[in-house]
C-alpha cells in the first residue's frame, strides 16, 4: 500500500494549529524511517514502545530522547528537528509522512494516517528496522 498516496502532503500553513503539530514528532513510513538513518539520523531518533509491549516505532525524538525510548517528559521539549519553529526536514523526502499530511483543515483525517502507519510498523519488514536501529545506536547498552 502506498501511503504516500493516501495520504499526500497538505499545503504549508504557519496557523497556530499546523504549528502546534510540530511540536510532536510526527511517525514516518517504514520506508522513511530507514532512509533517515541510512542518511545518518540514527542518533536523532527515538523509540516508541506500544503500551501493550508488542512492537515499537521510530520517530524524530523528543529533545532528551534521541537515540532512546520516548519519554512522557520528553514530550514537554518537543521534535529535536524543530529548530527556531522551522523543521529541519521540511521540503525533504523524510519529512515524516504524518506530518506532510496533518492540516487544520483536515480535522479527524490525522488518525487515519496514524492507524496506517501503525500497521504498516506491525510489520516484520517495521519490527525488524527498529531492532536494526537498536543495534545502530546501542539502545541495549544504555538500558
Amino acid at each position: 500500500m502506498d501511503l504516500k498516496a493516501i495520504f499526500p502532503p497538505s499545503k504549508g500553513c504557519t496557523c497556530s494549529v499546523c504549528r502546534d503539530y510540530c511540536k510532536r514528532p510526527g511517525w514516518w513510513t517504514v520506508e522513511q524511517a530507514e532512509s533517515a538513518i541510512s542518511l545518518g539520523y540514527a542518533n536523532r531518533i527515538m523509540m516508541e514502545i506500544s503500551p501493550d509491549f508488542n512492537f515499537a516505532v521510530l520517530s524524530p525524538a523528543f529533545y532528551g530522547c534521541e537515540g532512546f525510548i520516548a519519554t512522557n517528559e520528553g514530550f514537554i521539549n518537543g521534535c529535536n528537528f524543530l529548530k527556531n519553529g522551522l523543521c529541519e526536514l521540511h521540503n525533504t523526502d523524510i519529512l515524516p509522512l504524518e506530518c506532510a499530511f496533518c492540516h487544520h483543515e483536515r480535522t479527524g483525517q490525522g488518525t487515519l494516517c496514524h492507524e496506517a502507519l501503525l500497521k504498516e510498523w506491525k510489520t516484520i519488514k517495521g519490527q525488524l528496522l527498529v531492532k536494526k536501529w537498536q543495534d545502530i545506536v546501542k539502545l541495549h547498552s544504555k538500558l
